[in-house]
């Protein structure tokens, strides 16, 4: 079977019922079906297929599942197994935008969220956005960040992720629109081999509401996967990339697998693979991962 298409949904939420209505939808379009292949039971399933591509597979079992918690991914059996990961970090691999976090310190997340969120959305020039909300943060004590840091938690599935990926020779890296002080105790953390993001000035233990130039915006993201796939003798195709914002889409749409994880509506709209119901470890099960292979980091 040249196709599979992986439904996952959160643990015991997703029945054998379901199977064959999705799968007699696959068939209405032309499909031949195969055996489903339960990748976790009640979590994660595999059914394979021939004659359809992947785009009206998944569109059609989303179709029919409508209203279910559970999300669908179909693609190239072939090519599934990722050996790079690009993975956002604000609410992707943690919970939160930790910009909007450290305005909370100077008693502006409200006024900063609201511009992240139509940042995020693409609703606003990324750089533009970005600097304005920094130099908001002008004088803040370099110890709001220490702060806002023992608060930030990581998204469930985060250290699974990137812990079986790499135990199966994936080459993981996160790439962020944010900050440095923050994506390098990220990237430590749960395992990331590198990290790339922007960095804060600082000077006599005061941000100086100013972010240190060149910005990492949607083009660098692009340019850092094709960067990584070119170092390590990868096609894009061979590439897995994660993210929730407007900055994250031409990484997201360039890669083999570009994931929306609990994604900004726009994004939502323009990628082709979307996870709104599972964690992180959903990307696992996409590739192909079974529940009692993944990895704690």
């Amino acid at each position: 079977m040249p196709h599979i298409l992986t439904l996952v949904a959160p643990p015991g939420l997703l029945t054998a019922a379901m199977i064959p209505p999705v799968r007699r939808a696959l068939e209405a379009l032309g499909a031949d079906c195969g055996t489903p292949d339960w990748l976790s039971a009640g979590e994660a399933v595999d059914i394979p297929f021939l004659h359809l591509a992947p785009e009206p597979a998944q569109a059609a079992a989303l179709a029919r599942l409508e209203g279910a918690p559970v999300d669908a991914i179909a693609q190239a059996e072939k090519t599934r197994r990722k050996q790079l990961l690009l993975a956002d970090m604000d609410s992707t691999i943690v919970t939160t935008e930790t910009l909007d976090e450290l305005a909370a310190e100077a008693g502006l997340k409200e006024r900063i969220a609201a511009i992240t969120a139509r940042a995020m959305n693409g609703e606003l020039d990324f750089k533009a956005a970005l600097r304005e909300r920094v130099a908001m943060l002008k004088g803040l004590p370099e110890a709001a960040l220490d702060r806002t840091w023992a608060a930030t938690e990581l998204m469930p599935g985060a250290r699974a992720l990137v812990a079986t990926m790499a135990a199966a020779g994936a080459h993981c890296v996160l790439v962020s629109g944010g900050f440095t002080f923050f994506s390098g105790r990220v990237a430590a953390l749960v395992g990331f081999a590198a990290h790339h993001a922007n960095a804060l000035g600082i000077e006599a233990g005061l941000l100086t509401g100013l972010v240190e130039e060149p910005i990492l915006d949607r083009d660098a993201k692009l340019a850092a996967l094709k960067r990584l796939a070119a170092a390590h003798g990868l096609g894009l195709a061979e590439a897995l990339t994660v993210g929730d914002g407007a900055n994250d889409l031409p990484m997201l749409l360039a890669a083999g697998l570009g994931v929306a994880f609990r994604a900004k509506p726009s994004v939502q709209a323009q990628a082709r693979a979307r996870v709104n119901h599972g964690d992180l470890t959903a990307l696992l099960f996409a590739q192909g991962f079974r529940r009692e292979a993944f990895l704690a980091h």
